[in-house]
């Protein structure tokens, strides 16, 4: 049996997925996004779990799951960079009919075909759009997500996508007419269920300092909620009439 490392297992997630869910936080991140609330997810921990460690607290949450159309959502941290322990746990839980959502930035190792095979749902976090934005925010190289996206997209996976809106970088029109064309060049838009923007927010702020690591945007001010949503709005107003 495979083990993997495991942040926490939250028992009533809303917002990870449809329904009422069990959201699985692995460790280890290749990337180092800015407004990171779980740096203590960066680096992969020590191997905790076992699959059948996990099935066996998933399954004490099924009747849930079927009461509320549920099921179970990996998150991390990126769950992609555990691909072996994935690939095993979400075989198990599927062979008990549970629904998986698979929250991704598509920056892993690999396998995509085979962990796809047993995910239902994507919830991908685009970072930015551009290779120099997504270099500046991330640290990372933009290229990898479109070996993900790829697989993605020619098994067919449905997608949630999300994009937290910071200030200064996301909350002006040049950047929402980026992301529509992003979007729609590297997504099949029949297969996007869901758009989604998150304000960005400070509250792990706290944990920067706590590892003694400076926080990468300073004091900048939280994303006003409102605005946030106005911004949503006009972003799909903007989509919808061109789709």
């Amino acid at each position: 049996m495979i083990k993997g490392s495991v942040d926490s297992i939250e028992s009533m997630g809303l917002v990870d997925g449809p329904g009422i869910r069990a959201v699985i936080f692995l460790t280890g991140c290749k990337l180092r996004c800015k407004y990171c609330h779980n740096p203590e997810s960066w680096v992969k921990r020590e191997d905790n779990y076992t699959s059948e460690d996990v099935l066996k607290k998933v399954l004490r949450f099924k009747p849930y799951f079927k009461r509320n159309s549920g099921g179970v959502t990996f998150s991390g941290g990126e769950p992609l960079l555990q691909v072996d322990f994935l690939i095993e746990t979400c075989k198990l839980l599927k062979k008990e009919n549970i629904h998986i959502a698979l929250d991704t930035a598509g920056v892993g190792i690999g396998k995509y075909d085979e962990v796809l095979e047993n995910i239902d749902l994507v919830i991908f976090d685009i970072k930015h759009v551009t290779s120099n934005g997504y270099k500046d925010l991330t640290g990372h190289d933009m290229n990898e997500i479109y070996d993900f996206l790829k697989i993605a997209n020619k098994m067919k996976k449905k997608f949630w996508l999300r994009q937290v809106i910071v200030p200064g970088i996301m909350d002006n029109d040049e950047y929402l007419k980026q992301l529509e064309k992003f979007i729609k060049t590297n997504f099949i838009s029949s297969n996007i269920e869901k758009i989604e923007f998150l304000p960005y927010h400070t509250m792990g702020k706290s944990k920067y300092e706590q590892m003694g690591i400076e926080y990468p945007l300073g004091d900048l001010e939280e994303m006003n909620s409102d605005k946030c949503k106005d911004l949503y709005n006009k972003f799909m107003e903007m989509y919808n009439e061109k789709n």
